[in-house]
């Protein structure tokens, strides 16, 4: 009996970090600036890494209320818009990625929408929408990712960042 995958298997979807994992990305991925040409790098990347994974997101890249960048991919929906807005929204209420938002309250035995009394058709506490910090000025901006798991639109994300960061 082979312990190969079968070739079309679908990817196993990446595992679920801690929040101390989730709190050492945010460190590990504070930027020295974000400039308009940091937004259309990062979001190129971006779309590069989807396409390599024929993943179906839209991405969206803000810095204040000006949004930057954005693309939708074969297979995304005007859903998955809605989900940036709302994923956007927990970013900017609380200053860190909206999987480490839903973690903390999971981590609290309830859920983001029992307990945070915001609107959850304003607020989603799931992957994919990340903080762009700057040292020395905290969280200007986001960069959010929508059309997977949510597990797997933080993972991009942060992919992404790394990649960028380390260019």
């Amino acid at each position: 009996m082979s312990t190969k995958p079968a070739e079309n298997a679908a990817p196993t979807p990446p595992a679920a970090p801690s929040i101390p994992e989730l709190e050492d990305q945010e460190r590990r991925l504070t930027l020295p600036h974000f400039t308009y040409e940091d937004a259309w790098a990062l979001g190129s990347l971006l779309v590069e890494m989807a396409r390599e994974r024929e993943a179906p997101v839209a991405i969206d890249i803000r810095r204040g209320g000006q949004q930057l960048f954005h693309a939708a991919l074969p297979g995304s929906t005007p859903d998955n818009d809605a989900w940036i807005d709302r994923k956007r929204h927990v970013v900017e209420r609380y200053g860190c990625s909206s999987y480490l938002v839903g973690s903390r309250f999971r981590a609290k035995g309830t859920t983001f929408e029992d307990s945070s009394r915001l609107d959850p058709d304003r607020y989603a506490a799931h992957g994919g929408a990340f903080p762009i910090a700057v040292e020395g000025a905290g969280v200007i901006g986001t960069v959010v990712v929508s059309g997977l798991p949510q597990i797997a639109d933080h993972a991009l994300v942060v992919a992404a960042l790394e990649r960028f960061t380390a260019s």
